[in-house]
């Protein structure tokens, strides 16, 4: 259902939608009308480019549908199950084997699959936003219908199935909300706005020859060809094609490395990232906890304490994490409980009534701790996580926990945990650190422990941690100082949501990575969202990328991946904008002048084969170092773009009219025109990636070698007659020449090859 809520059991979109997206896109349908025009009334030579249009779509969608195949089979690794209890016994399935009639077992972060009817219930609360667009939780008690494609938030409950697939809910009115949505990256956006503006000047440009064609009485047919040639090469036809090659290309590579990518741009999404917030659990430490020790209250004996939590976690209905350390450490035979309330992160603690007596666990500030509060700071202060255990004889019944907690609680003890850190956690903060990537954690435990716990992996921890509890109202004031602090210690799900939003507010490009159900409104509200594979099923299901073998040190990887996309694809960017530009200065002035256009359409094809074509893809998926801002996108290219086609202009145009000027055929005098723009053009790519010794030794002989092939293929007497070519040494000379031209006009606007001192790169221009 968009980015924040579909099912993860398939990693993105449709067939159909992959080969429309592929297809029907902007560059693509504008080329495919100046084709369909040039064969209605032109010669078909000159629609050569709607090969173009076509090897787009197909290379477009065969690489995404191979991307996709991949995916999927990485997606079956999480995608959503159901707890079914069949014959009394209770076994997870697969979400498409649930039938009607079906007993589910509802608990925390579980995605619903199937619509159907609560049986019996424990504080039972769905989050229904991806289906009705209703962002709190909603309590559904016993009788009440639950539908498919909600998340368990808080409490537990049975329900038996009464629709399933396409007779659900969510299939009937929300199957058309499926289509495939995703937010536009920082670059995706700066892309989309570069096309348009290519696009929109190539229309006035067009007009303007159409009016001087007309003027001077051009046949029609010559017009034409003039007409297509100058738009086709105002349209950056490959652009669309190699970002969604270069995505798909990134998605593959992750994959391999056990990461499920649910939305292709997360990772030039990951790269854009300047804040990273983390989730402490599971993500900086192992998510499974081990009871250390249990600290008895003043009058509490040791083994009554340990007796009494082994009872709790073995009679409680809905185990967490805590309870299952708990159980581990201290088995004990369970009871049927009078009554019951499950843990929340919004409430923060637990309670269950066994033989007439209510026990209550929970953070250690909700509790009176007495004697104990020394014992408390100083454990958690060690970066232990440590609960409060409390009694009373009052009942649970009336109780509501968002509340507060039953009356006449008595101090019984604490019980502290421990988590191990995880052993890549500090050499990726060591990572972001280098990145200059700023890291806060918002964790649910006391703020002190969270402290420790980030101080050990080494993320710098400069001023006191922050209890979320005391966040201020003022989002203002509440992003001034998230914007000191590293560290927020026992905050709600929607506190961890407000650091995420207000951090962007701030101007910051927020990831966001966590795995449990509390994490899951920071997921939503970050601009990238990373899951754990072993977190609750909401939490990967709303995430833009799932972590499926749980390794955090895959991060680092993701975020090296998303940046070369980024390089490359801004290099790409601005070779496909010195193109259209060019191909606008040579309208404007040869084009306008009383002489025929110097460029064929077919002509143009052949030399954006050799240029944008075969160049710019394979520079679009080569490794690259150097710089990856997306600062003022649109201005850096244009910055570059404009010098290099008027230096590219220049010369085309400087060897184009020598060649007409000393009697050169038309048709000679083109070939000087295309070897000119192929040659300089080339020479273009080189000064642009020629920003380290190795990379300028390789890319000038890959430029080289591509020219070559050109003055091959034109020495092919078929593709001389096809391509209206008439090459002689003479005339390739000149085109050279055109070159040189081009070269100097490079250095004279300041675009030149430069390394630094240490070898590291430098950005030309």
């Amino acid at each position: 259902l968009g980015r924040r809520g579909r099912s993860s059991s398939r990693s993105g979109r449709s067939y159909a939608s992959i080969i429309s997206a592929n297809t029907f896109n902007l560059p693509n349908m504008v080329l495919g009308a100046l084709g369909a025009l040039t064969l209605a009334v032109g010669e078909a030579a000159d629609a050569l480019f709607l090969g173009i249009v076509l090897l787009n779509a197909v290379l477009g969608s065969v690489q995404e549908i191979r991307a996709k195949h991949a995916l999927d089979r990485l997606s079956a690794l999480v995608r959503p199950f159901a707890r079914v209890v069949r014959s009394g016994v209770e076994r997870q399935v697969a979400a498409a084997e649930v039938v009607e009639g079906d007993l589910v077992h509802l608990q925390p972060g579980d995605q619903v699959v199937a619509d159907g009817t609560v049986l019996s219930e424990d504080q039972l609360e769905l989050d229904e936003s991806v289906l009705t667009g209703e962002s709190e939780p909603l309590r559904r008690t016993t009788g009440e219908a639950v539908r498919s494609g909600s998340f368990v938030v808080d409490g537990s409950g049975l329900a038996t199935v009464t629709a399933v697939g396409s007779e659900s809910y969510a299939e009937q009115v929300a199957g058309t909300a499926r289509a495939f949505r995703p937010p536009a990256s920082p670059f995706q956006v700066g892309l989309g706005r570069l096309i348009l503006a290519l696009l929109a000047l190539a229309v006035p440009t067009a007009l303007v020859l159409m009016v001087a064609l007309w003027i001077r009485d051009v046949p029609f047919p010559e017009a034409l060809q003039a007409v297509v040639a100058a738009v086709a090469g105002m349209v950056p036809e490959g652009l669309v094609l190699l970002t969604s090659v270069a995505y798909v290309t990134g998605a593959l590579k992750m994959s391999r490395r056990g990461v499920l990518t649910q939305q292709l741009n997360a990772l030039e999404s990951l790269a854009s990232a300047d804040t990273l917030c983390l989730d402490k659990t599971g993500t900086l430490t192992e998510g499974r906890l081990r009871l250390v020790t249990v600290i008895p209250a003043q009058g509490t004996e040791v083994s009554t304490l340990r007796a009494l939590l082994g009872r709790y976690a073995a009679s409680s209905s809905l185990r967490n994490a805590t309870l299952e350390a708990i159980a581990t450490a201290l088995p004990q035979p369970a009871s049927s409980a009078e009554g019951q309330i499950p843990f929340s992160s919004r409430w923060k603690w637990s309670a269950i009534r066994l033989d007439g007596s209510t026990t209550v666990i929970g953070a250690p500030e909700l509790f009176p701790l007495a004697d104990l509060v020394d014992e408390a700071s100083k454990e958690s202060a060690h970066g232990r996580r440590v609960l409060a255990v409390a009694g009373t004889d009052a009942t649970l019944d009336g109780v509501d926990p968002r509340v507060g907690m039953p009356p006449g609680l008595t101090p019984l003890g604490l019980a502290v945990f421990g988590e191990e850190l995880r052993g890549d956690a500090d050499q990726t903060v060591r990572f972001f650190t280098e990145q200059d990537v700023e890291l806060k954690v918002i964790s649910g435990d006391a703020p002190a422990t969270v402290a420790a716990i980030a101080s050990d992996v080494g993320i710098p921890v400069s001023s006191p941690p922050v209890d979320g509890g005391a966040l201020p109202v003022d989002d203002g004031e509440m992003i001034s100082l998230m914007e000191r602090s590293s560290v927020v210690g026992r905050i709600t799900p929607d506190g961890k949501r407000r650091v995420v939003e207000g951090l962007h507010q701030a101007g910051r490009f927020v990831g966001m990575v966590g795995d449990g159900v509390n994490d899951v409104p920071a997921l939503k509200a970050s601009q990238v969202a990373i899951a754990q594979g072993s977190g609750a099923q909401m939490a990967r299901t709303v995430s833009d990328m799932v972590l499926v073998n749980g390794e955090f040190s895959a991060v680092p990887r993701l975020v090296g991946e998303g940046r070369q996309i980024l390089r490359n694809l801004q290099r790409v960017s601005k070779l496909y904008a010195t193109k259209c530009l060019f191909t606008a200065l040579l309208t404007l002035t040869i084009g306008l002048a009383p002489i025929a256009f110097p460029l064929l359409p077919r002509q143009l094809t052949l030399a954006n084969l050799f240029t944008t074509g075969i160049s710019a893809t394979v520079l679009a998926l080569a490794p690259s170092r150097g710089p990856w801002r997306m600062d003022d996108y649109l201005k850096q290219v244009a910055g570059f773009a404009i010098r290099a086609a008027v230096a590219l202009a220049l010369g085309v145009g400087a060897a184009y009219v020598t060649a007409t000027a000393t009697g050169y055929p038309l048709s000679a005098a083109r070939t000087v025109a295309t070897t000119a723009l192929v040659a300089g053009f080339l020479l273009i790519v080189w000064v642009l990636e020629a920003q380290q010794r190795r990379r300028a030794l390789w890319v000038g002989l890959f430029c080289l070698t591509l020219f070559l092939a050109y003055l091959a293929v034109i020495a092919i007497p078929l593709a001389q007659r096809f391509f209206q070519l008439d090459p002689s040494p003479a005339g390739l000379l000149l085109g050279v020449g055109g070159m040189v031209v081009t070269a100097v006009v490079l250095a004279i606007l300041g675009i030149r090859p430069r390394l630094a001192d240490d070898g590291s790169p430098v950005p030309a221009g």
